[in-house]
């Protein structure tokens, strides 16, 4: 179909300059719109990969892929179920837990938060939340000193630092009657953890064995965390393990407290897939004018090349030519700018944001404070390859027009 003769043909039209200015803008506009559409696409294809990796690699080094935690009382032989559930297919770690619900005071402040007494070695295998601490992680944890590692938003509101003393209190499980004063006790803050979103205002450790103390419990804990080794499936290989186990547990994994931002994440790179193409759809079929108007220009050519012989596909071919080119163009260099933009779309953002003075995220509501991205190649490769494809589909009809021109009938006026 694309005969050299059409192609040399079409790339000439493409470069030969056009008597109407009009055309001319027809024709820019179609390859900024498509090169917008496309660089557009990667950004934001870009941007979803990012807050991706950021919920596996902030979210869930911190979440535990799932945990199983006892219906009621505590978990007295954890050792021997930590055990089972090793042996389980899909499980890969496993650490007690206990998990401390109440409110942190300090000067006056309150603020609440969900404490996780875990045993810093164990917790260790499971979890990568000493990478986002400030100076030994969880080893800052000691047994019966009362010490712990408060979020730094959870610091901030309560106006304290490293080495200041802040009260926890916690409903009393053991009290007979719903009124009853809740337990308290004074904790040293030795760390923060700081993730750079939702969870610095939620989270804080203590150690699994001042969490016993408190409780009253000898060698219990309330449950055990796991970590497996496909984070989409955490949900089906956690709930196989634990029938393994002879108590009555309530299941429960990451997808249901963290599920929704990797749902929203899908939803909204499927939503901009569309909502984008269907921009460099519309700039694809501004190539359908460019070419219409651009055969009717050349009718006393398209005449005179039939009568020297060419056929209705070399017509069709030096017209869709000369529309891919825009097409090309337009896709390569919105892939380009793509591409540029998206390594260093982050530090774009920070620097708007410093100029602005207003942030994009606010780490109170989402569960990073900045705007990730990572460049994926594929998806550079299949935008590009569709806004080709939209742009050929875009000269198939004036092709088809300028081939079914009679040379008698122009060449008789």
């Amino acid at each position: 179909m694309f005969q050299p003769y059409a192609l040399f043909v079409g790339l000439r039209y493409s470069r030969t300059r056009r008597s109407s200015r009009f055309v001319s803008f027809i024709s820019a506009s179609s390859i900024i719109g498509i090169a917008l559409g496309v660089m557009a696409l990667i950004l934001g294809l870009s941007a979803m990969n990012g807050f991706e990796r950021e919920l596996r690699q902030r979210v869930l080094a911190v979440i535990p892929h799932a945990e199983v935690e006892m219906v009621a009382g505590g978990l007295n032989d954890w050792h021997a179920a930590a055990d089972i559930l090793k042996k389980q297919p899909g499980i890969t770690a496993v650490a007690p837990l206990i998990s401390l619900n109440g409110m942190l005071e300090a000067g006056g402040k309150m603020k609440a938060a969900q404490l996780r007494a875990v045993l810093p070695a164990e917790e260790k295998s499971i979890s990568q939340a000493s990478k986002y601490m400030t100076g030994n992680g969880l080893d800052a944890l000691h047994p019966g000193e009362n010490d712990v590692i408060l979020g730094q938003q959870i610091a901030n509101k309560l106006g304290v630092k490293i080495g200041d003393v802040v009260t926890m209190q916690v409903p009393d499980r053991q009290a007979q009657s719903a009124f009853a004063a809740p337990m308290q006790r004074q904790f040293t803050v030795v760390g923060l953890l700081k993730l750079g979103g939702q969870l610095d205002g939620l989270l804080g450790y203590i150690h699994l064995k001042d969490a016993q103390s408190m409780l009253g419990w000898q060698d219990q804990v309330q449950g055990l965390s796991i970590e497996v080794n496909d984070v989409l499936s955490a949900q089906s290989i956690a709930y196989h393990a634990a029938n393994q186990l002879p108590y009555r547990m309530y299941l429960r994994s990451w997808m249901t407290s963290q599920g929704y931002l990797y749902q929203d994440i899908q939803m909204v790179r499927t939503v901009m897939y569309v909502v984008l193409l269907m921009v460099v759809a519309v700039a694809c079929f501004n190539i359908v004018s460019t070419l219409v108007m651009a055969v009717n220009e050349k009718r006393g050519d398209i005449a005179i090349l039939k009568t020297m012989g060419a056929s209705d596909w070399q017509i069709r071919g030096v017209f869709m030519t000369q529309g891919m080119v825009n097409g090309l163009v337009g896709a390569g260099c919105g892939a380009l700018l793509g591409s540029v933009l998206a390594q260093y779309l982050s530090s774009i953002i920070h620097v708007i944001e410093r100029i602005s003075g207003h942030q994009f995220l606010n780490p109170e509501i989402y569960f990073i404070d900045f705007l990730p991205s990572e460049l994926h190649a594929l998806d550079v490769v299949v935008v590009t390859t569709v806004a080709i494809v939209m742009s050929l589909v875009a000269t198939l009809y004036p092709a088809w027009r300028a081939s079914r021109l009679l040379p008698a009938r122009e060449l008789g006026r």
